[in-house]
């Protein structure tokens, strides 16, 4: 996307125009953000929402005052669709994470980033809550009854109706009425971030800043702690979890008195709440809008929900019937993979000008795949600002039928090979692919071939966009 408004919002910032503007992926929202380089890089915003870009850059602005670590807003467009703000980097709690949440083993490095993050939530939620004006929130300035509700028809209309299983609409009704009264009747008195998970804390020189809080409003504490700790890709063994609650309610204790076990139980409600409405949003970004890992995500919730129904939720007794029904339902338990797909597969898109990437495992080789005798989109202007990434090139590239012959031989010559380090038991293969500028033809094979991979053989997929930046597992995303 050649967005001209967010290059000219650059140019007023700094006074200069920017070399390079490159999109990045895209979350379960239609916000759409880029990279903006030149004389500093920035992040670029569109959002289609006026109302909530406005709520975004009235909380930046406040929570920027009060000493809060997030990003700085630059410039702002005339009709608050656009705006640039501070590039924090690339590297999100949730990535810093990532070897822990792979293994369940999580390292003392990031046991410290996380106690980091849930030590600075109570700052937010206080500090934060002094002078705002809760006017400004959207949608709504206050987590209410009709909060929960919204939370909780979700679940009901987008993940529960989706599964086909039936159901009393009346009894479940009965249940959601009694846990929006308990909820609603919580004291409200800190600022509720709503969406405070992993993803949106970005680490910066090893310090979490905050992203994403747009959502916010007045609210009880417990509903971010939820959101948090009760994650479902984070992956947390109980005894983590618990530990970082005690680190939570131990840094809560500097704004207000907390009597630990009434906390513990008023929690429970929330992780209940939390749990519905992600696997309402999974529901709908997954069934409706087909995308597939949000629901291969949805075991994940289910693993949080099968430790709840131990428990015991008796206060929802028909809810309770109903999500045992659902925690025992084959569909939604968590594939294990055998015990020979501890393979990694390192497949890198680059540009031949900067050389082809090293090998840091160690072990050299692997597959080195040129895409430059393929069309070249980058050297149309509608295309330039794009990746291989994006839809508009991917259709170029498969209209073309060119990208389709060439993976087909790369597939029929890295298959093979991964199937015999399965059977040999090898942990690493490399596979790269180069074109001019690392941005279009390489970006989109790369990816292609990682989500192959993903799918046929299970194995674990580290997929980096060399040029862009960019670094993913396919195994958490796809």
């Amino acid at each position: 996307m050649n967005d001209e408004q967010l290059k000219e919002l650059y140019r007023e910032a700094t006074g200069s125009p920017s070399d390079n503007m490159v999109e990045l992926p895209g979350a379960g929202s239609n916000r759409r953000y880029y990279r903006l380089t030149g004389t500093r890089p920035m992040i670029g915003v569109i959002g289609t929402s006026t109302p909530e870009n406005e709520a975004f850059l009235y909380m930046a602005a406040h929570f920027r005052q009060a000493g809060l670590p997030v990003p700085e807003v630059y410039a702002v467009s005339a009709d608050k669709s656009r705006y640039l703000q501070e590039d924090l980097g690339d590297t999100s709690l949730f990535q810093a994470i990532a070897n822990g949440r792979a293994t369940g083993n999580f390292d003392e490095e990031e046991k410290r980033l996380l106690r980091r993050a849930i030590r600075l939530l109570p700052t937010l939620q206080f500090e934060g809550a002094k002078g705002f004006d809760y006017t400004r929130c959207y949608p709504r300035s206050t987590f209410d009854r009709r909060s929960v509700y919204w939370d909780l028809n979700y679940f009901k209309y987008c993940f529960l109706k989706a599964t086909g299983l039936e159901f009393s609409e009346e009894r479940l009704e009965d249940d959601f009425d009694q846990m929006a009264y308990v909820m609603a009747c919580m004291p409200k008195q800190t600022f509720m971030y709503r969406d405070f998970q992993s993803r949106n804390v970005m680490i910066r020189d090893g310090e979490p800043w905050l992203i994403d809080f747009q959502g916010g409003r007045e609210g009880p504490p417990h509903y971010d702690v939820a959101s948090f700790l009760w994650q479902a890709k984070a992956n947390f063994p109980e005894t983590l979890r618990q530990e970082l609650l005690n680190e939570y309610i131990d840094s809560l204790r500097q704004y207000q008195p907390v009597d630990d076990e009434r906390f513990r139980e008023q929690l429970r409600h929330f992780v209940l709440l939390r749990t519905l409405q992600v696997l309402g949003a999974y529901g709908f970004r997954g069934y409706f809008e087909k995308k597939t890992h949000f629901v291969e995500s949805v075991p994940y919730a289910m693993a949080n929900l099968r430790g709840l129904l131990r428990e015991g939720i008796p206060a929802y007794p028909y809810l309770a019937e109903l999500l045992e029904r659902l925690a025992n339902d084959e569909r939604f338990a968590i594939k294990q993979k055998s015990a020979t797909t501890s393979l990694t597969v390192d497949i890198k898109s680059f540009a031949y000008k900067n050389g082809i990437p090293d090998d840091a495992s160690g072990n050299g080789g692997g597959f080195v795949f040129d895409c430059r005798a393929i069309h070249n989109p980058g050297r149309y202007e509608r295309y330039q600002s794009l990746t291989g990434n994006d839809e508009p090139v991917a259709r170029f590239l498969e209209e073309g039928r060119e990208m389709f012959a060439f993976l087909k031989h790369a597939y029929a010559l890295v298959d093979p090979s991964v199937e015999r380090y399965l059977k040999r038991g090898f942990t690493h293969l490399a596979v790269n692919f180069g074109c001019t500028g690392g941005q279009h033809r390489s970006v989109y094979a790369a990816r292609r071939l990682a989500e192959h991979l993903s799918r046929k053989y299970g194995v674990r997929v580290v997929l980096e966009h060399r040029e862009l930046g960019i670094k993913e597992m396919m195994d958490e995303k796809q």
